[in-house]
């Protein structure tokens, strides 16, 4: 499963009509909303949108035929293996009615136009851990972390004796932090990854 790296933007003149789409990187429906809002034109007589987050998705038609505008962006999403996407085509009527087979390829081709020419990354499922540790260990154990692919420390807590890391971490690679704290610090580190 991939996601975008970054914003990107795509238009094209159908039958006389302006067709823009704007794709990006939505981490939650929240986020899919406020990026819908941010790039919506209000001179536009459409702006069309389809969002998926995971299992969650939602679209919107708004005001063309139903089923023409955001169901077909939903496809490009999806048929491009992607998650965590939104998408916006707005639409400038050009006087020529393009029927319901015209609006389909028209809304459809133009995200997945847009979508196709983004730059993509891998998704990664990552679980969440926590390393307590105290002073003496921390310079070693933060330097040997950062040499661990795709680990993140999302945060840094400072206590009397030490430090709390908050790290983010692939789930397959969590055994392998676990054993590398454990031996860095002796087993003087305290780890716990997931729920448990």
């Amino acid at each position: 499963m991939y996601t975008l790296e970054r914003a990107e933007t795509f238009s094209q003149d159908i039958k006389k009509s302006r067709f823009v789409a704007h794709a990006a990187p939505v981490g939650s429906e929240d986020e899919a909303k406020a990026f819908i809002a941010a790039v919506s034109d209000p001179s536009a007589n459409h702006n069309c949108w389809a969002w998926r987050v995971g299992q969650a998705y939602r679209f919107s038609d708004d005001g063309e035929p139903s089923g023409t505008a955001g169901k077909p962006m939903l496809q490009a999403i999806d048929g491009q293996g992607l998650d965590g996407v939104a998408v916006v085509v707005t639409r400038w009527f050009g006087g020529i009615l393009l029927g319901s087979g015209g609006l389909m390829r028209a809304y459809g081709g133009t995200a997945a136009a847009c979508l196709r020419a983004a730059a993509k990354m891998e998704l990664i499922a990552r679980i969440e851990g926590e390393i307590i540790a105290g002073f003496s260990d921390l310079a070693v154990l933060k330097a040997r972390l950062g040499a661990l692919p795709d680990l993140i420390v999302v945060n840094e807590e400072f206590t009397t004796t030490g430090a709390v890391l908050t790290v983010a971490l692939p789930q397959a690679a969590a055994a392998q932090a676990n054993r590398l704290v454990t031996d860095i610090t002796s087993g003087r580190a305290f780890v716990r990854f997931g729920d448990g």
